[in-house]
């Protein structure tokens, strides 16, 4: 017997001019992992207009989360209003990996990820990718089939595109990049025991990754690694700070022996947010804010 339970978001914005009726000029864009579900509209003006964040308790991160998202979306004025402009659909999953433009070959994308992960994938998974035109590569990652039946089901015969929260990532700090002075940035955006890295040099993406770790010991180590073998210097290398992360947060304590040029980051200048979005940290939701900023 399959059990229901409400979920109650733990943030929830909501500008007055949000009208879920009036959906066709607008994007909805989504963000699901194992344990999180995030979802934002773009309004007609694309303009951020609702927003709210869920966090699955730890009796359900066991179920698929085909059996969790119905919960979700079970009689939701907005997850089920429709149809949509647009659906941008975020994909946290375990594997990812980039692969140049002219070295990809559709065909290959499970092998890609297999010689990443060191196995093959499930049979109830398979590989999907993104085309970064601007960036020259490809993103390829794992995708469930029974969370593709899911979406198509919510969303039938509605424009929909799915990237990995990485790919989501990386459009985002493109666009912070771009009206940056310095020439090499860099990006950390933390989860629970994850964080993801991303460096750019002259606007160029060098390098992205994500790593998980136990204590922030491990994580300063993986960190000062990758500076090093990227020839940087942490005590002049500035670092932006995104995500699941604060000036009190033992991480931050730690990374601040090493790294002095800390600097917890803004929202991406392309996005425009309803004035309600001002009482959350800027730089709370770089994942899922990325979403919008991809081409139409």
């Amino acid at each position: 017997m399959q059990i229901t339970v409400t979920l109650t978001p733990t943030v929830t914005i909501r500008s007055n001019s949000f009208d879920p009726a009036r959906t066709a000029k607008s994007v909805l864009c989504l963000e699901v992992g194992r344990d999180r579900f995030r979802f934002m509209v773009q309004d007609a003006r694309r303009r951020g207009c609702y927003l709210e964040d869920y966090t699955f308790p730890s009796l359900l991160t066991d179920r698929p989360l085909t059996e969790v998202l119905p919960d979700v979306f079970r009689s939701h004025p907005v997850l089920s209003a429709g149809p949509w402009q647009e659906i941008r659909i975020g994909i946290n999953s375990s594997s990812f990996t980039l692969i140049p433009k002219p070295l990809f070959r559709k065909e290959y994308a499970s092998s890609y990820l297999a010689m990443m992960r060191g196995n093959a994938l499930p049979a109830h998974e398979f590989a999907k990718s993104y085309t970064h035109d601007s960036e020259g590569f490809l993103s390829v990652f794992n995708l469930e089939h029974q969370l593709v039946d899911f979406f198509s089901g919510a969303y039938p015969l509605q424009p929909s595109v799915f990237i990995h929260q990485t790919g989501s990532l990386i459009q985002a700090t493109a666009d912070l990049d771009r009206l940056l002075l310095s020439p090499q940035n860099v990006w950390l955006y933390f989860e629970d025991e994850f964080v993801t890295v991303i460096y750019r040099r002259e606007h160029q993406l060098c390098y992205c990754n994500r790593f998980g770790y136990k204590n922030v010991q491990d994580l300063a180590y993986y960190l000062l690694y990758v500076l090093d073998e990227q020839n940087l210097n942490p005590e002049e290398t500035t670092i932006f700070l995104y995500g699941e992360i604060t000036p009190f947060a033992e991480a931050y304590t730690e990374l601040s022996r090493f790294m002095p040029n800390l600097v917890f980051g803004h929202t991406p200048s392309s996005l425009t947010l309803a004035d309600e979005f001002e009482e959350l940290l800027e730089h709370r939701y770089l994942s899922l804010y990325g979403l919008s900023l991809l081409t139409e």
